[in-house]
């Protein structure tokens, strides 16, 4: 099986920044005219993640809050406690949501549901260059 290795940087804001980059990750698998493969988009760093959404202005509303109750910010966290760097909250957020995702590639098309985008969250109190790795395996 081979293996094709594609990536693209993003440029983001932090403080759960939610990107949509489901054109990104399909032009990195469509330029290959595959018609089946599985497909991981994975992002490097331990304060972002990669996941599906409704790219909708309610929902972009509706999950920070909802991450904001389960890890908010102005908690006292121990990871700032040991670096010092008050982003206790973007490392707990990254690790509930996960740092990636793998998506069917059939007959020459992502497996995306019609409402269904993908994004990556940048969970970090500072603007960020993330970089997103797409291993399309046929």
């Amino acid at each position: 099986m081979p293996v094709i290795n594609e990536k693209f940087v993003v440029h983001t804001q932090g403080f759960t920044d939610i990107i949509d980059i489901t054109k990104s990750v399909q032009n990195c698998v469509y330029r290959h005219s595959l018609q089946s493969a599985s497909v991981l988009v994975y992002v490097a760093g331990s304060t972002a993640s990669i996941t599906h959404i409704e790219f909708e202005p309610g929902l972009l509303v509706d999950l920070p809050e909802a991450l904001e109750t389960i890890a908010p910010t102005g908690k006292d966290y121990h990871h700032d406690s040991t670096w010092h760097d008050g982003n206790g909250y973007a490392h707990l957020r990254a690790s509930i949501i996960g740092n990636s995702t793998s998506i069917p590639l059939i007959e020459g098309a992502l497996q995306l549901g019609t409402w269904q985008q993908i994004v990556l969250i940048d969970f970090d109190n500072k603007p960020r260059n993330r970089t997103v790795y797409v291993q399309i395996i046929n």
